[in-house]
């Protein structure tokens, strides 16, 4: 760090400073879409926990990736919508810190959770006689405990070698929440090192649970295309469908903004993927699990229209 560089105590973001007319617009957009998304993932947990019917490894799973999706739009939303309503958008090195960290551990461990779920799909129709013994509570407590503590340790080691940087400048980040990327451009020495790494763990740990689920997906298509009935397939298909559209969402944007070379990155087209993964995917989340899964539509419609003096008669 050169003597007149002054050092950053606090990140500036430009995020939609040139849409201001649009700000109380986007406010309540956005506000709308993470009530929705709360309230959708908080109605899905409750019914997995209060229907007996539900409790199966593929629930728990799904418990699991609500419970994530909650907690990875909060790491952003909320101070997003402060930011739509405040003039002065900045936030302090430590606050940074924290956002960052919540955010990618979070991150990391929604790219491993979904390979755990295609593992539990892959046993469900490849091996449906063993499947209680493969699939055991035990089993699916170490596949979900796995994939957090990856998270964890991870993104910990990583996002602490980035705030041992000294920062300088203006601090000004063209972005509505601390992305990793743009918090490491604003370092005063040499970052090519840990831009390296972050690529390979990007690599690692988006690559490998997608190769994985794709494995998975061409076992469960091979065996899908073997049943003799076409109502099995059909079933079987239904089955997986859900899953294939989170997978599908989820990954795209992640492997569209974490692998692409680093001059097809501005500004708006960032912030723009990034409003997918931050914000449109964890919303669909729910509705597609939803609408495109049977037992929870029929868990929901019992849950609904259960009279209560009928239950006290």
């Amino acid at each position: 760090m050169s003597g007149n560089q002054s050092v950053c105590t606090t990140f500036t973001f430009v995020a939609f400073s040139s849409l201001a007319e649009l700000q109380p617009v986007l406010f309540v957009v956005f506000l709308v879409i993470y009530l929705f998304t709360v309230g959708g993932n908080l109605i899905i947990i409750s019914l997995i926990w209060v229907i007996p019917s539900l409790h199966t490894p593929m629930y728990f799973f799904l418990v699991n990736l609500s419970f994530l999706e909650m907690c990875y739009i909060t790491s952003v939303v909320p101070r997003m919508l402060v930011h739509l309503l405040v003039a002065t958008n900045t936030l302090s090195v430590g606050g940074c810190a924290a956002q960052m960290y919540i955010f990618a551990i979070l991150g990391l461990t929604e790219c491993c959770l979904p390979a755990a779920m295609a593992y539990d799909l892959f046993v469900a129709s490849c091996y449906p006689l063993h499947y209680t013994l493969l699939m055991g509570p035990c089993v699916c407590l170490k596949l979900a405990a796995a994939s957090w503590t990856t998270g964890v340790v991870v993104e910990s080691t990583q996002i602490t070698c980035i705030f041992s940087l000294p920062f300088c400048g203006t601090g000004k980040i063209h972005h509505f929440f601390c992305d990793i990327m743009l918090v490491v451009k604003l370092a005063c020495v040499d970052t090519s090192h840990i831009e390296t790494v972050m690529f390979a763990v990007s690599v690692l740990f988006i690559m490998t649970p997608y190769l994985l689920i794709l494995c998975s997906y061409l076992r469960i298509l091979v065996t899908i295309v073997r049943i003799p009935s076409a109502t099995g397939r059909r079933k079987a298909f239904s089955t997986c469908s859900s899953h294939i559209l989170v997978v599908s969402l989820f990954y795209g944007t992640a492997l569209f903004t974490y692998l692409q070379p680093k001059t097809a990155h501005t500004p708006e087209t960032d912030k723009e993927t990034a409003l997918m993964y931050t914000v449109v995917t964890p919303a669909l989340n729910p509705v597609i699990y939803t609408l495109q899964n049977k037992e929870v539509k029929e868990a929901f419609q019992r849950v609904t229209q259960r009279n209560p003096l009928k239950q006290m008669a």
